[in-house]
């Protein structure tokens, strides 16, 4: 990995982060209610989809304040997911990034109440963007993209899809499906964000778009791969549990060799769409390369 990405990656989730904490301190709410939401989004994690957001503002020559609001506000959308996802009626799940999960410490209410909070904060921060980042009609245009990207047509469709799967052997389309709408729109729209917020062009949204999916679809195959050959200790969750959980998984499909095979090919892609943007690239391409290699 290049020397470019681990200081640009330092600055801007340290931005991020002092903008959600601030975000929620702010807020006049239950103590409680603010110190559930605070646990969960200062659990850790890759940040990824903000970073994805800042590296295409930076493919631009954009500043990073455009987007710092709805880079939090992305955030806490993922953020709200894991909350939900682990709850005993969902997922199930006690451990997230080696903590314990938001209902094992806040009890299930307040885990729900807590999701549901950072849900709705997200689009008021979108809409508090400053006007100079933002114009009115950019913001409509990111609110209205980030509750695509996040409900029944997106993240939440594709979650529902996940569940009635479970105990299923399901064909690769469905299985694509499912990652395309619960994973990858969501980072589809970070990458989206960026370009709304650059004002790009037609070809470049289409470029950028190609992108996002292919990026998504490898970040969910390496999740599948890590789930059966990661270590606990670094995924910070129990590994096998997809197995456990009888989903289908593309090591289940097209067998590990085969995952692996996939997840290359959709580096590949995304590569080479980010390589026809003639934009400046180099962050979002250290991006795609730690998706397709990391070990957590």
């Amino acid at each position: 990995m290049n020397d470019t990405f681990v200081p640009f990656s330092n600055k801007h989730k340290m931005l991020v982060e002092n903008q959600l904490r601030e975000s929620v301190n702010r807020l006049k709410a239950p103590s409680v209610l603010k110190e559930s939401m605070l646990y969960s989004l200062e659990a850790g994690g890759k940040r990824i989809r903000p970073l994805l957001l800042f590296a295409t503002l930076e493919a631009f020559g954009e500043q990073t304040e455009k987007g710092l609001q709805t880079a939090a506000a992305i955030e806490m959308i993922h953020t709200y997911s894991l909350i939900h996802d682990d709850l005993p009626s969902m997922d199930d799940d006690d451990l997230r990034r080696g903590k314990p999960t938001n209902h094992k410490v806040f009890g299930e209410a307040f885990a729900i109440l807590a999701g549901d909070a950072l849900l709705t904060h997200s689009f008021q921060l979108i809409a508090e963007t400053p006007e100079k980042f933002a114009g009115a009609d950019v913001k409509m245009k990111l609110v209205l993209e980030l509750a695509k990207a996040a409900g029944a047509e997106g993240m939440v469709g594709g979650q529902v899809a996940d569940m009635e799967a479970e105990g299923k052997l399901l064909t690769l389309e469905d299985l694509e499906y499912i990652h395309i709408h619960k994973t990858g729109k969501l980072l589809s729209y970070s990458v989206m964000a960026g370009a709304i917020l650059a004002n790009a062009n037609d070809k470049q949204v289409e470029l950028l778009t190609a992108f996002a999916h292919h990026l998504g679809l490898a970040f969910q195959i390496q999740d599948d791969i890590l789930d059966l050959e990661g270590s606990e200790e670094k995924i910070g969750k129990r590994v096998g549990s997809d197995e456990q959980n009888q989903k289908s998984t593309y090591p289940a499909l097209l067998t590990m060799n085969g995952a692996k095979q996939a997840l290359s090919q959709h580096i590949d892609m995304a590569k080479s769409s980010l390589k026809q943007t003639g934009l400046d690239t180099a962050v979002l391409e250290e991006i795609t390369d730690l998706v397709a290699s990391r070990d957590h």
